[in-house]
């Protein structure tokens, strides 16, 4: 068994917190187009962001069970747009491991607390997955370094008070030893947030477009060593497309749950649409796909705990799970009729949350090339 007692005690708890501070305000953070301040600093108070930290730095060294419940909640809440799982479980692992003393002790705290969102700027209008293509470049000038670029598609974008920047920091290197990784505060003079994406779902999570223009900052915000930033994205893939692959699988779970319970309710030509043989049949293998999807996710949560090297079984997973995810939104908005259409029902926000699942943090395709390069079929 994964889960222990004081995991359970834990969810329990974070149920609670997720009723009085999550769900009441979803509907307003989607009209807002963003996650209001004061959920952040909700969380921290209450010790729900970065809970792996070590205690000196706000945190309680929790294990990543921990991390995995919050997960599992804030998705069943129908609030996925609210992306501390990217602010606690991606971004901030890089400030931990590659990070000075000196910036451990100033910026973990504050994600800790909630007084730090954090971000992490990787994408540019022409260089999605092909970072070597990155156009945004760093130059060291004395004692600072100045950044010039333009950053799209920024999760926490648009609230961000600190962001981990890729940029090129040797002319004529064509490839990723090119890349360095920075710590870019919002303050910072020549960054400037650009347009906020109106996109299919996620409404409440504030994606941006980042724009550094003669953006300066001083030498030491350089994130670990001049040139390794493209290793170290690369190192913490393994935990973010797991990330990934917990929400995708949450919210599977939650819409298998809400159109079990709407069809069972709902009667058509005397009976209830769950029990028409086609529909039930058509539950059961949901069901199934779901259950399968969570056997090999606790597994691999299992191995990623050890500190296995699991990198294509994740990309397997993620893969998987998104399209499965992506499956069961269909066939639970046709389930629901007409109604599943509306935006007063829960499933039709699922069903657009959804879809990004097998596009960012790597496509279903690419986790596929990833897979057939692992067996050495290409």
């Amino acid at each position: 068994m994964l889960y222990k007692q004081e995991h359970h005690i834990f969810r329990e708890a974070f149920k609670r917190f997720v009723a009085e501070h999550i769900t009441p305000n979803v509907d307003a953070w989607e009209e807002a187009g963003e996650v209001s301040r004061d959920a952040w600093l909700a969380m921290g108070e209450y010790g729900f962001l970065l809970p792996w930290l070590p205690e000196k730095y706000g945190g309680y060294a929790a294990d990543f069970l921990y991390s995995v419940i919050i997960m599992d909640e804030i998705c069943h809440a129908g609030a996925v747009g609210f992306f501390a799982p990217l602010h606690s479980e991606i971004v901030a692992p890089y400030i931990m491991t590659y990070g000075s003393e000196e910036q451990k002790a100033e910026w973990l705290p504050k994600a800790a607390s909630g007084e730090c969102i954090l971000a992490v700027a990787m994408s540019e209008p022409n260089a999605g997955s092909d970072l070597a293509s990155l156009k945004c470049r760093a130059e060291l000038d004395g004692d600072e370094w100045v950044l010039n670029g333009t950053k799209t598609f920024i999760s926490n974008g648009g609230t961000a008070d600190l962001t981990i920047v890729a940029a090129k920091t040797e002319r004529g290197v064509k490839d990723s030893s090119a890349i360095s990784l920075f710590l870019v505060p919002s303050t910072a003079p020549g960054y400037r947030v650009g347009s906020s994406f109106s996109k299919m779902g996620l409404h409440s999570q504030d994606t941006a477009e980042i724009i550094l223009d003669e953006c300066r900052i001083p030498a030491k915000m350089i994130l670990g060593e001049r040139g390794k930033g493209f290793k170290y994205l690369m190192n913490k893939l393994q935990q973010e497309r797991i990330v990934l692959t917990i929400q995708a699988q949450a919210m599977s779970e939650k819409m298998l749950e809400m159109t079990v319970k709407y069809a069972q309710e709902r009667k058509a030509f005397g009976q209830s649409v769950a029990s028409m043989q086609h529909n039930a049949f058509k539950i059961a293998k949901m069901a199934t796909e779901i259950n399968i999807g969570r056997a090999y996710l606790d597994s691999l949560v299992f191995r990623h705990m050890k500190g296995d090297n699991i990198v294509t079984e994740v990309s397997m997973a993620k893969s998987w799970v998104a399209e499965m995810a992506n499956r069961v939104a269909y066939d639970c908005v046709q389930l629901h009729g007409g109604y599943g259409y509306m935006e007063e029902y829960p499933i039709c926000r699922f069903a657009r949350d959804i879809r990004i699942f097998s596009i960012f943090g790597g496509t279903t395709e690419v986790m596929n090339l990833i897979i057939a390069r692992s067996m050495g079929v290409i």
